[in-house]
């Protein structure tokens, strides 16, 4: 497909490629999560506390479809996720876990991870623009700022190297003496079949078009974005590092990228952060939802603040996000993936309905 486009568009480049399908990407996805609402902190809330699982049910849909999707791409070795940031062989049992739960935390403070941050700036929301501000440069603060020392030292002291093939779940099943292609496949079969009947099992869930096509649709993106950084950006001499869909980091990136472009490459993350502006704000300009919102009170734009410095400094510990960890993580098996996946769902849990939850105030 990238030959056949590139006779008519030869003079793009294959890191082009990339930055231009990011923002398709981002495009779709800020569509898709406005017009259905898919959100993992709006799900979790309604599941917890009013019993109402179709949110929470569309994201385990999602991650079902992303695990399915990437490890299709993988079995077909159409994408080689042994550079993937979350394959790498040694982790920390501690940062991990922790970063995690500071960001399941914060999104329940800010009311919204990063991306759906994003779509609701999209749609007039000017609340999450501060998000959004106090996320990417808190992540920046403990990426490489005054922070990033205690971040290292923390891994340093608390770092293991899993003595497997791959530090993922179906390297634990190869060390135990069954084949790689056993392996991979019974692995998907627990994991996606699992989150699948969870979803489905739901008669609610089933009668509601708009969850589950929003979680088929998001799970859908993640091997997608995958593809795109793997095969469109693959190049022998200079590859695009293979990632997907992720929004801590970005973040971050897209707030660099604004201030000195000149000197910048654009690269996926940005393209995909700018999409999902992009996106959101047409789907909720074409729907006629688009609506300017400010702070009722000072105190709101606190938690604001507040949840997007949390999410910003965990999601930098934890490798990702709720989409980073949470659904392209998870896709990749990846061992630390769980252990941060875990981290956010307890961090949202204490928000939510525990020891530390949160007033509606």
């Amino acid at each position: 497909m990238r030959v056949a486009v590139g006779l008519i568009l030869p003079e793009l480049s294959h890191t082009a490629w990339v930055a231009w399908s990011g923002a398709v990407l981002g495009i779709v996805f800020g569509a898709v999560v406005q017009r259905t609402g898919f959100c993992l902190t709006r799900g979790l809330r309604q599941w917890w506390l009013e019993g109402d699982g179709r949110k929470a049910r569309a994201f385990a849909l999602a991650a079902a479809v992303a695990v399915l999707g990437t490890q299709a791409l993988v079995a077909m070795e159409w994408v080689d996720l042994r550079s993937a940031l979350y394959l790498q062989g040694a982790f920390s049992w501690l940062v991990l876990p922790l970063g995690g739960a500071l960001f399941g935390y914060g999104m329940v403070v800010a009311n919204g991870c990063g991306s759906r941050a994003l779509v609701l700036l999209g749609s007039g929301n000017l609340r999450s623009f501060v998000v959004l501000v106090c996320l990417g440069i808190s992540a920046y603060v403990a990426l490489t700022g005054v922070l990033a020392p205690l971040r290292i030292w923390l891994v340093e002291w608390t770092v293991v190297m899993p003595a497997l093939r791959a530090p993922h779940l179906p390297g634990v099943l190869e060390a135990w003496g069954a084949t790689r292609w056993i392996a991979q496949w019974v692995v998907v079969a627990v994991i996606a079949g699992g989150l699948i009947f969870f979803a489905v099992g739901s008669p609610a869930f089933r009668a509601s078009p708009r969850d589950w096509i929003g979680g088929l649709a998001v799970g859908a993106m993640i091997p997608a974005g995958w593809w795109i950084t793997g095969v469109l950006g693959a190049d022998d001499f200079d590859p695009v590092t293979v990632a997907s869909l992720t929004f801590v980091a970005p973040i971050g990136d897209t707030i660099q990228y604004a201030m000195f472009a000149t000197g910048m490459d654009l690269g996926f993350g940005v393209a995909v952060v700018v999409g999902v502006l992009l996106g959101a704000a047409a789907a909720a300009a074409l729907s006629g939802t688009f609506r300017l919102e400010g702070f009722p009170t000072p105190r709101r734009m606190l938690r604001s603040m507040a949840g997007g410095a949390l999410m910003g400094i965990g999601g930098a510990l934890a490798l990702g996000c709720s989409v980073g960890q949470g659904l392209t993580g998870l896709s990749t098996l990846a061992l630390p993936s769980f252990l941060a996946a875990g981290g956010i769902l307890l961090g949202a849990l204490a928000a939510i309905k525990g020891p530390l939850r949160l007033s509606n105030g």
